[in-house]
């Protein structure tokens, strides 16, 4: 003889009843669909959300995205560190530009260019406040007498020393940075930033 099934909760309607078999959830027809439905939308949820973590996953160890936000982390500090000085290259304040400009007037201006000393991207002595008609190569802000580049120069044995100048002017060791290594860079200038 047939031991009688035990009575269980309807997923649903929260009714108890007696399932006619051990896979059964719900009490009638009506209660199976709701729950269906329900656990299609869980699914479609639990999906979406697996999907949102692998494309987080991605993009944290993107090794273009990581630049990308090295370099806004990098010229943010820059920008805040340099608030209170002039543009290194034509000397001008922030009140002394008047030209239409489009994403702020200023810039964080490497003294040497990115392609030819990228071992000194990420200096911060390399890199300095720079409005944005100087780091474009506009000379029209800058001393007759000097070119964009001149003027950076001379601002910069000014505001650092020819020492320091001569050493960041030299061929240094090309630097073979890994995902790991753009990160800590990036949480150095987060710290150096938020000490600020």
């Amino acid at each position: 003889m047939l031991k009688p099934a035990k009575r269980k909760k309807c997923k649903t309607c929260g009714d108890l009843f007696t399932p006619f078999t051990t896979l059964a959830r719900t009490c009638s027809i009506d209660c199976a669909i709701e729950d269906g439905g329900e656990a299609k939308k869980q699914a479609v949820k639990t999906e979406k959300k697996a999907n949102r973590k692998a494309k987080k996953e991605f993009y944290d160890n993107d090794s273009k995205t990581v630049k990308k936000k090295l370099t806004t982390i990098c010229h943010k500090y820059i920008r805040t560190r340099d608030k209170d000085e002039p543009c290194i290259s034509c000397g001008r304040y922030d009140h002394e530009i008047t030209e239409p400009l489009t994403g702020g007037k200023w810039d964080a201006g490497h003294w040497k260019t990115k392609a030819a000393f990228p071992e000194q991207r990420y200096n911060e002595y390399m890199i300095h406040k720079q409005c944005k008609s100087c780091n474009g190569g506009n000379a029209a802000y800058t001393r007759k007498e000097h070119t964009v580049s001149e003027q950076f120069r001379i601002n910069l044995i000014e505001k650092l020393d020819l020492r320091h100048v001569e050493w960041l002017e030299t061929t240094h060791e090309a630097q073979h940075l890994i995902i790991d290594d753009l990160k800590e860079i990036t949480l150095y200038y987060k710290a150096k930033l938020k000490a600020l």
